[in-house]
């Protein structure tokens, strides 16, 4: 029974996270540490957990304590990665980011941040291509469509953007952030147009 009880805690914190209880599953975590400082998924658990209480010093330590356990955890070096993303440190992210697409190939969620953080770090034309291939891989991610759709309406790819938008909605219609983004694009769409159009005549 002992060696089944951190699977037991573990599956709880699990269910807690995403239930939104963090901080009672980072406790979970932490009572998991007590018998086994070496714990790998109980760190990179903690980590997650942090991240989504934007914590994010909290977090890079639980991470980091996650991959002096275990240098080859996709999962520790994948939410590094998003961390050093979510705070603009995108070289950094790109780094962990290729490790953990190094040790586990073809992972959307790999991909997709990774995409991101090469388009954001200047990378535009890999970053979209690897966007692609997270969504090949998942077509109907509502996060790796919403990415790629604000970095094609980012490089002026209105139609591309715009039918990514309203691929969410056709998914999930009251998805409030993809309305807005839909907007956006027509917006945009529509004010690059007038430019362009003003350009013509002035040189006309």
């Amino acid at each position: 029974m002992q060696d089944q009880e951190p699977n037991i805690l573990f599956t709880e914190a699990e269910r807690l996270k995403m239930e939104g209880s963090h901080f009672e599953a980072i406790k979970i975590c932490e009572k998991m540490l007590l018998e086994d400082l070496e714990c790998t998924e109980a760190y990179e658990e903690i980590g997650d957990n942090y991240l989504s209480l934007r914590e994010y010093d909290k977090a890079k330590k639980a991470l980091q304590k996650a991959l002096k356990t275990d240098p080859k955890s996709p999962n520790a070096n994948y939410l590094l990665g998003f961390l050093f993303s979510a705070i603009g440190d995108f070289k950094l992210s790109i780094k962990y980011l290729e490790t953990a697409d190094g040790l586990e190939p073809n992972h959307p969620e790999i991909l997709r941040c990774l995409g991101w953080s090469l388009y954001h770090e200047g990378q535009r034309q890999r970053g979209l291509v690897l966007l692609e291939r997270s969504l090949n891989l998942a077509p109907n991610d509502a996060l790796i469509l919403s990415d790629l759709g604000v970095c094609y309406l980012n490089s002026k790819n209105f139609d591309k953007s715009a039918r990514l938008f309203k691929k969410i909605l056709d998914i999930e219609p009251n998805n409030e952030k993809a309305k807005e983004c839909l907007n956006a694009v027509k917006f945009f769409q529509h004010e690059y147009k007038k430019l362009r159009d003003t350009k013509l005549k002035k040189s006309s």
